[in-house]
């Protein structure tokens, strides 16, 4: 009788010790697969996203010379961002746009956060209404005063973290 008793305790002991390992296990289970499906959605994101800085320009003529080529009376350097993708990249406003000297650019707000400062950068869509796939975006990174002749840096980067960078001589 005693090892009836003895061996059916054993047997509750072990299903409630069984019962709090799959209480413990199941959920970081259910966790991990969570982050292992999160992270191949934003993989495929990252993939179906892709940009390529195609031409960037300044308003500096061939000698050097400012020459203020829509009249605002800003200096500008237009960065031409070609959507290569296969899905289409909003909010445009969100972008990261980097510009400045090589070895010493910095991140340039857009012209919603920049607060009237300068320098900063507004975009245009040359050729749709939305930046989906083939639709290229004009980059305008306004200043003040014209930069000087040198070598530049320019990195442009998604919501989604896909970037292209481009150098360009003025």
């Amino acid at each position: 009788m005693d090892k009836a008793i003895t061996t059916a305790l054993l047997i509750v002991i072990g299903m409630m010790m069984a019962l709090m390992l799959f209480n413990t296990a199941y959920p970081a289970v259910l966790e991990g697969g969570n982050a292992i499906t999160s992270m191949a959605r934003r993989a495929d994101q990252q993939m179906r996203s892709q940009i390529s800085i195609i031409h960037a320009a300044s308003e500096l003529d061939g000698t050097g010379w400012w020459q203020d080529t829509n009249g605002n009376g800003q200096f500008e350097v237009f960065i031409w961002v070609k959507n290569i993708g296969a899905t289409r990249i909003n909010p445009i406003e969100s972008l990261d746009v980097f510009f400045g000297p090589e070895g010493n650019f910095t991140r340039v707000p857009h012209e919603s956060q920049a607060g009237g400062s300068f320098p900063n950068w507004s975009a245009n869509l040359e050729n749709g209404t939305e930046w989906s796939p083939t639709t290229t975006l004009r980059i305008a990174v306004h200043y003040a005063l014209p930069l000087g002749t040198g070598r530049y840096y320019a990195k442009v980067i998604t919501p989604s973290g896909v970037d292209a960078e481009y150098f360009m001589g003025m």
